[in-house]
């Protein structure tokens, strides 16, 4: 019977967990994030904080739910959530996304509560942004800007860094505001230094300056991430060329996906009850209980109404996801609205080149802490799906065998007798392919083994068809 590597707590991500929760968020003390540019940036200060969200449709459970969801976000930035208003809309205000009435409701919320910070539960406009603020007289910020936040305190590679800051620059340019000297022109002419014939006009605002500089800073991280992409695509294109089958494990937030391939694989991932706690995709070998190899990537999570310049931003890592064999798709299962979570992934999936053609296993996680009547639903409504705890190691037997059977086949069987020097032909085909019987004689091994095309026809060049040995 295969033995899956049980979870070290040492090498579950704990060092990385405890330098993150070394650097937490103290309440009373400023959180301001220190931008590049010399623009008044939207500084977050998370600190103590009121959510409000318009509940355009659905049920009002549906509206709970994603408030709940907006509390969680809010928290994983270090945030103290104080209170959280719902207004009922058929749209949002154009004006103050919930109303004038509704903006005068939250002002006096805000100051009964005594907190620093509004969260919007969806993207705002400037000009909402801006009305909003002067009604409550804090600073507010939206969904988008949260999210980005968390990425930027989570980003650990050199990779993950630059994405995330591409992101937070196409939020934050088409949002830049000038205060005073900001709104005032570069001069030209004998003060700008005597430049006379050509220098002279009104030249550049402060803030127009600041775009300029902005856009030049993105154009700079696109090519510092294509330039940083390059050894992923070699490594990848390394495994294609081997025919080593890919799995990509894809999901909500939070759902359990690094807890997952720790369960596989004992990668060593960290693991933490937060929504967006690993960001940079780890790749590792795994095998079927028949020994057959393959890979197994941990994707970034993905979450309602991520945003868009986040899934541009992480383009190149979300290829992992489309270039796989099969794609495992985890739900969490003991979540208030684990159909919603299956919805919100695939919509994310549909922006992925190939990803939607691309078979795909329902993993309900958390099994140990679901309703029994929500896995029976899901189970019922997928069809290609498996219960499974990644914490206690529930059916994570029957997940490995069901890879096995979802993964490319090995549909060249041979049975070769290969001479004792190309022995390492013999290693690959124990390595890639499904090994049958393995016969040691006088002049070489008698194989008999499932590969893959491309070892198939290497086997066949140096090897003998056993009926033929005399």
């Amino acid at each position: 019977m295969h033995e899956y590597p049980a979870l070290d707590p040492i090498e579950t991500g704990d060092m990385d967990l405890e330098d993150r929760q070394a650097l937490r968020r103290v309440a009373g003390l400023s959180t301001e994030l220190q931008d590049v540019t010399e623009v008044e940036y939207r500084q977050l200060r998370l600190e103590r904080v009121v959510l409000v969200g318009v509940w355009t449709s659905g049920t009002a459970e549906d509206a709970e739910n994603s408030l709940r969801e907006l509390k969680l976000l809010a928290e994983t930035a270090g945030s103290q959530v104080l209170d959280g208003l719902i207004q009922r809309r058929q749209k949002p205000d154009p004006a103050t996304y919930i109303g004038a009435g509704k903006a005068l409701e939250l002002r006096d919320v805000v100051e009964a509560t005594g907190a620093d910070t509004v969260i919007c539960d969806g993207e705002l406009t400037p000009g909402q942004l801006r009305q909003l603020e002067d009604v409550v007289k804090v600073k507010v910020i939206d969904r988008t800007a949260l999210i980005l936040d968390i990425f930027a305190q989570h980003a650990k590679s050199r990779e993950g860094k630059a994405q995330v800051e591409l992101a937070q620059l196409s939020y934050l340019l088409p949002r830049l505001r000038g205060w005073g000297g900001n709104l005032s022109r570069q001069v030209g002419g004998r003060a700008a230094g005597g430049v006379g014939i050509g220098g002279r006009g009104p030249g550049e605002t402060k803030i127009e300056l600041d775009r300029r500089r902005i856009r030049e800073r993105m154009s700079k991280l696109r090519r510092q991430i294509s330039g940083m992409s390059t050894s992923r695509e070699t490594m990848r294109y390394r495994r294609q060329r081997r025919e080593i089958p890919a799995v990509a494990i894809a999901g909500y937030t939070n759902a359990g996906k690094s807890s997952l391939l720790n369960r596989v694989t004992g990668a060593g991932v960290l693991v933490e009850d937060a929504l967006f706690a690993t960001l940079d995709p780890t790749v590792r070998r795994a095998r079927t209980p028949e020994g057959r190899l393959f890979t197994i990537a941990d994707t970034v999570g993905f979450v309602r109404h991520l945003p868009h310049q986040l899934v541009e931003a992480f383009r190149s890592t979300l290829e992992e996801v489309g270039d796989a064999d099969l794609i495992l798709h985890v739900v969490d299962g003991s979540h208030p609205d684990p159909e919603g979570q299956i919805a919100a992934v695939r919509e994310v999936l549909r922006d992925i080149d190939g990803a939607s053609d691309i078979p795909e296993i329902v993993v309900i996680n958390k099994a140990d802490a679901a309703d029994q009547d929500v896995l029976d639903r899901i189970t019922r409504r997928e069809r290609d799906s498996i219960v499974v705890s990644a914490r206690t190691g529930q059916g994570i037997s029957e997940l490995m065998r069901l890879i096995e059977e979802r993964l490319p086949r090995l549909d060249h069987e041979v049975h070769l007798l290969v001479p004792y020097d190309r022995g390492d032909l013999i290693s690959r085909a124990h390595k890639e392919g499904e090994v049958l019987s393995v016969e040691h004689v006088e002049d070489g091994t008698i194989l008999h083994a499932r590969v893959l095309p491309s070892l198939s026809q290497e086997l066949l060049r140096v090897g003998k068809p056993v009926e033929r040995v005399s």
